[in-house]
């Protein structure tokens, strides 16, 4: 059985140090070489080094492992991780090499570089039965194998992460002519599970998916540009979430790439796709000639198509190179797609308007689309793998097929026709692109011209799928109960934002207690953009607004009600966080059994931003988690509930799952998962287990209070702050109630209390913050800026 403990990168710049950590962050150990440098410098001779000095000839890779400890975002999921990483170069190190069992090369993007390296320095050390794979992200493949002996080309392949390899999900693999299936077949399944990427197989064509249709709309979008006069800044007003791209666009985009790096990839492009019908479209254009010989190269140099100076923003004027404050443009097509949540219905309503955006919008769309329908089959046999790697290594929200058929295939035909750009004839017989029968989700496999089903692996629960296969046993506007099969039951939020409204509340109930009826265990679950962003505040503001207070405090009591019941169910329930999990939805999380994970979890308790406590349960959940550690160890509850109070106070959000372990938001029960689609399946298969044996619980009596000592020191340190400037006045106040609700209210340490009463005393205490004006204008001020106010 073919197993990976070691591995080896090789090359240490940006991509190979962030590929190491992304290693050690599955727990790999990794062995991350570079080049000697070439002579010594003033710094290292005020140091005393030689050439013969392990500090010199370390000095590359040293600076890529010290810069995995200051990068934003981290590469790292905990900076302990680092510690799986060993150092050294080609020189002093390579025989390290033979402890490897995936040597991955991450050198310049060169092909006799890479070619030396393989043949002089890799292939020599190489452990008989590793795997060696290259990064590239567009040289062949099959070019690289020809200079490897026959039994290292079968355990050669290209495996391509797109950066930051940490959070970008897509994983091109492309085999050579010579793999061994079996290899590319491990190898993808380790990657999927271990580093968690979605896989997609490419072909050895330059560029090969991902890049191949990016970089040509990129270029689209230069030439549109200019036929239309529009400025950088129009543009990109109509070709982010306006279109489901991300909020980047284009001209963000190649910001952030680097403008250099995208005049690199256009030259290479037009060197390298000789037969390509639109082989012109890659002829760099002036201005980014101009851009780049003035070194107006994006991000890294701090001017691009957008600079800024202090808080203010300024965009390119590509007709005078200089630049103009940002003039937020406002066109009826982005404005309509403003208000609509659906994103077949926002695409629509841009690529149909009649206004000079949505016409950029449509000639970049189209012409990408058209473009990527008659790459198929040369980058790819199959349009489910082309849609993944525009979603996954993009963040398109769809891919192109899927924007055909959010468009309409006919409907597209229809207004190419009217422009006089012609189609290729076989498109015009295409209904759509995807549809669902029986349950099961086909796409139309452009080769054949028939519909095959979309293969969904083992691992991977799709619920789209099973609301189209009628799996849906209950359900109203905010959220719906599924059959996940073998017994367990899946409630799934389904609002804006996945913010936890009435309907949610009051189906949390339903689900539970059916649950309870009918199947042996639940999966709290969603496959949103997250898994929620809290309670709903809007509907919090309209009851302020009115004085509603009792209301409110009902409301609060209907939160506190459908949490204990996910506590105290006779099955057990298993919480599936991902991405944003915050306020009340980490309290639906808190109050599980256990919780399953996805590594990429970013979870707090962060209502103080908004002038209020946790009153779902969360507050009182972390008193009594301090209550229940002190009595485990034996020891003093206030270094406990000092760390948590300032988990809330502070309103600390996890930068990754690992993280909420420190935080006690998760504890040794709980797991993570590195795929996120296969997070529901894995929490299926948690909750399955758990109900083997599962005993419920009762709500807790007899806990001990930390009690009014322990509120008081908090308190004192609290006006210590505020008398340092670091809070507000307010802020003081808030802790304040934080600090009474989380020790047991006005009472002696120890004395006994329930899990109810500290329910009561959230209660009270939120509504108290909601009577404060200054809660309300946090609240409304988070509602119109999106953004917490210090007041």
């Amino acid at each position: 059985m073919m197993q990976i403990k070691k591995a080896a990168v090789l090359g240490s710049g940006v991509m190979g140090a962030t590929i190491a950590a992304h290693l050690a962050n599955a727990g790999i150990k990794v062995l991350l070489l570079d080049i000697v440098p070439k002579k010594l410098d003033d710094e290292d001779l005020k140091k005393g080094l030689s050439e013969s000095s392990k500090e010199f000839r370390n000095k590359i890779v040293k600076k890529g492992y010290d810069g995995l400890l200051t990068m934003k975002p981290s590469p790292l999921f905990l900076k302990e991780n680092i510690n799986l990483i060993e150092i050294g170069n080609f020189e002093d190190d390579i025989q390290k090499l033979a402890d490897a069992d995936w040597v991955v090369e991450v050198v310049v993007e060169n092909m006799d570089i890479k070619k030396s390296l393989f043949q002089e320095k890799v292939v020599p050390n190489l452990k008989k039965d590793a795997i060696l794979s290259t990064n590239t992200s567009g040289l062949s493949v099959n070019e690289l194998a020809k200079v490897m002996p026959e039994d290292v080309r079968k355990r050669f392949l290209v495996t391509h992460f797109f950066n930051p390899p940490r959070y970008m999900k897509l994983m091109e693999i492309v085999p050579n002519e010579w793999t061994d299936p079996a290899i590319t077949k491990f190898m993808a399944e380790f990657i999927s599970n271990r580093l968690g990427k979605g896989i997609v197989y490419a072909k050895d064509t330059p560029n090969f998916i991902g890049n191949r249709i990016g970089v040509y709309l990129i270029f689209k979008a230069f030439k549109h540009l200019a036929d239309l006069g529009l400025t950088v800044e129009e543009a990109d007003s109509v070709t982010g979430p306006a279109i489901g791209m991300p909020k980047t666009a284009i001209f963000k985009l190649a910001d952030l790439v680097g403008n250099d790096t995208i005049a690199h990839i256009g030259k290479n492009s037009y060197a390298l796709l000789t037969n390509d019908e639109e082989r012109e479209v890659y002829q760099i254009p002036a201005f980014l000639s101009k851009m780049v010989e003035m070194g107006l190269n994006g991000n890294k140099s701090k001017k691009g198509f957008y600079t800024k100076n202090g808080s203010e923003r300024f965009y390119l004027d590509l007709n005078t190179m200089e630049y103009k404050p940002l003039e937020k443009p406002k066109f009826a097509s982005t404005t309509a797609a403003k208000q609509i949540d659906d994103l077949t219905t926002r695409i629509k309503t841009v690529v149909f308007s009649n206004d000079k955006a949505a016409e950029f919008a449509w000639r970049v769309l189209r012409d990408t689309l058209i473009y990527t329908y008659k790459r198929i089959p040369e980058i790819s046999d199959d349009i489910v793998n082309v849609d993944n790697a525009m979603k996954w290594g993009y963040n398109w929200e769809f891919g192109p097929f899927e924007i055909f058929d959010a468009i309409g295939v006919a409907n597209f035909v229809k207004k190419c026709d009217k422009d006089g750009v012609a189609v290729p004839e076989k498109l015009r017989s295409v209904e759509q692109f995807y549809k669902f029968e029986n349950g099961k989700k086909y796409y139309f496999d452009v080769i054949s011209g028939s519909y095959k089903e979309v293969v969904q692996h083992p691992k991977q629960i799709n619920l789209e799928i099973l609301k189209k296969g009628n799996k849906v046993i209950e359900s109203n506007k905010g959220a719906s109960i599924l059959d996940l099969g073998d017994g367990v039951y899946c409630l799934e939020f389904h609002t804006k934002m996945n913010s936890i409204s009435g309907d949610i509340l009051s189906m949390t109930k339903r689900a539970i207690k059916r649950a309870e009826e009918e199947a042996q265990a639940l999966v709290i679950a969603n496959q949103g953009k997250m898994f929620s962003a809290g309670a709903n505040l809007a509907m919090l503001a309209t009851a302020l607004a009115e004085g509603a207070y009792d209301d409110i405090n009902m409301m609060v009591k209907m939160f506190q009600d459908a949490t204990m019941a996910i506590k105290y169910s006779s099955i057990p329930v298993v919480a599936a966080p991902f991405n944003v999990v915050l306020g009340g939805g980490c309290e639906y999380c808190l109050h599980a059994d256990a919780i399953v994970a996805h590594a990429e979890t970013y979870m707090g308790l962060v209502e103080v931003g908004v002038g209020i406590l946790p009153a779902g349960g969360g507050t009182k959940e972390m008193a009594i988690r301090a209550i229940q550690l002190a009595e485990k160890y034996q020891t003093d509850v206030s270094p406990f509930i000092f760390k948590f109070f300032m988990n809330i106070a502070t309103a600390k959000v996890s930068m990754s799952a690992a993280e909420l372990y420190d935080m006690h938001y998760m504890t040794d029960k709980d797991k993570i998962s590195m795929n996120v689609d296969n997070l529901i399946n894995d929490a299926k298969y948690m909750a399955l287990a758990l109900a083997q044996n599962y005993i419920p619980k009762s709500p807790l009596v007899n806990l001990k209070a930390p009690g009014r000592s322990v509120a008081a020191s908090i308190k004192s340190q609290l006006w210590n702050m505020k008398v340092g400037g670091m809070i507000t006045e307010y802020e003081e106040f808030i802790g304040g109630l934080i600090a009474d609700v989380i020790t047991g209210g006005d009472v002696n340490a120890g004395t006994l209390i329930t899990e109810e009463y500290l329910l009561k005393l959230e209660r009270e205490a939120f509504v108290k913050l909601c009577m404060q004006k200054k809660t309300m204008e946090r609240i409304q001020h988070m509602l119109t800026k999106g953004k917490p106010l210090r007041n």
